[in-house]
């Protein structure tokens, strides 16, 4: 009998790495989504038991995706008329393993998404659902993260995520989406659903919404490499080399986030000299090509912002006129409340921490980021650059109370206990 604590740890890591592989390669079979969700689930439940009894396999995805794959198999087989019943994401004649026979000679959809989870990406964001449920379906069931971590990113409650992914669901399910592998000259419908989806993705893993640690790098890793297959796949999208740019400016500094004790540093507080000097050339590449050709979209400002932060000597020294000036030409394209508080710090710099506070309190008033644990840490860190001790100590323990990640609460904690 092999010591079950290790098999718990290799199912927990074949989780973290493999899931989705195993629940893109059981669509193929499953083709559909609830179908291969629940199969996968079963196969990781069940491995439990056999990898105790046989040991841990050499290949603990292959053992994971054959094991649902044939639970998905037997499904059909014992309910033939499941398809009336679900949505199909491929509608073929017969149940074949072979992803050859889905689609007629010469059609050039079979290829055009070589990777698994690419793929299955591609599907989930269908464009007949809203883009919302696009994003959140696909980062439950390809990338696996649970509905209280989506909900995280969404900034609502974990019941309303729910109820968005099973509407999602139930969209599909109600209207007979045939989710077909989408045509070369359909993906760039999908695009702005599958560069949410790898955002969210990487933002994850760059700090993890709940958990004892800030960095998840399997998260951030995985992100990576869809970026730079979709780039590979759509070469004339600049929103595309924004993303990957933007990735890249952040995991440049991925080593010097958190310190040797495991407490959370600031981007002041980090050793520049440190950073991957070689993702930031790459980054400010791609950025200055995409601006040159008058690419002005959501992620290549983003990605221009984290360039200038980045490429300043100094915390200190950043061209904080410069970084105000794209955060202001973001926010016309992305009217969104996390980058109006996002650019709340820069207009701190540059018109004083009470021009940005007030930027704060009407974000506040507005009640969208109610349940965003930044806001009243960004709130708490201008009130306390303007000698508001008290004032700064009540936000921090707001923000305290909205925080679940254990490495983000020691830091509002440390600031918290400074001030008393």
């Amino acid at each position: 009998m092999i010591d079950r604590s290790s098999v718990e740890a290799a199912i927990v890591e074949a989780h973290r790495r493999d899931w989705a592989l195993v629940v893109a390669a059981t669509v193929r079979v499953a083709r559909d989504l609830d179908l291969a969700e629940e199969c996968v689930q079963e196969a990781y439940a069940n491995a439990l038991q056999s990898w105790t009894r046989d040991g841990v396999p050499i290949n603990p995805a292959a053992w994971l995706t054959t094991a649902a794959k044939r639970r998905a198999v037997d499904a059909i087989r014992r309910d033939q008329t499941f398809r009336s019943k679900l949505p199909l994401l491929i509608q073929p004649e017969e149940i074949v393993e072979d992803t050859m026979a889905e689609h007629p000679p010469g059609d050039d959809r079979e290829g055009v998404l070589p990777d698994e989870r690419l793929r299955l990406i591609f599907l989930c964001c269908h464009p007949a659902l809203a883009r919302d449920g696009q994003v959140a379906l696909t980062l439950r069931l390809v990338c696996g993260l649970s509905t209280p971590d989506i909900a995280r990113a969404f900034l609502v409650s974990e019941a309303t995520m729910a109820a968005r992914i099973t509407r999602a669901k139930r969209k599909i399910a109600g209207s007979r989406i045939p989710y077909g592998l989408p045509r070369k000259a359909d993906l760039p419908g999908r695009l702005q659903g599958v560069l949410g989806v790898i955002y969210l993705l990487f933002s994850a893993g760059y700090a993890a919404p709940s958990g004892p640690v800030l960095v998840q790098a399997e998260l951030i890793q995985r992100s990576l490499d869809l970026a730079r297959l979709l780039r590979g796949l759509m070469p004339e999208q600049p929103e595309v080399d924004g993303l990957l740019a933007l990735l890249l400016v952040h995991d440049a500094r991925q080593a010097t986030r958190v310190s040797p004790d495991g407490q959370l540093l600031l981007l002041e507080q980090q050793d520049r000299s440190q950073w991957d000097r070689a993702a930031l050339t790459e980054a400010h590449e791609l950025i200055m090509a995409a601006l040159a050709g008058g690419a002005h979209g959501r992620y290549v400002l983003q990605a221009a912002i984290a360039s200038v932060y980045a490429e300043a000597p100094s915390y200190e020294e950043t061209d904080w006129p410069e970084v105000l000036a794209l955060y202001d030409r973001l926010i016309e394209i992305w009217p969104s409340p996390v980058v109006a508080l996002n650019r709340a710090v820069p207009l701190s710099r540059v018109a004083g921490p009470a021009a940005a506070l007030e930027v704060i309190e009407g974000l506040e008033t507005a009640g969208q980021l109610s349940r965003y644990q930044y806001l009243p840490a960004v709130k708490a860190d201008l009130l306390r650059r303007m000698g508001r001790a008290s004032d700064a100590a009540t936000a921090y323990r707001s923000a305290l109370e909205l925080t679940d990640n254990q490495s983000e609460r020691d830091f509002l904690t440390t600031r918290l206990t400074s001030l008393l």
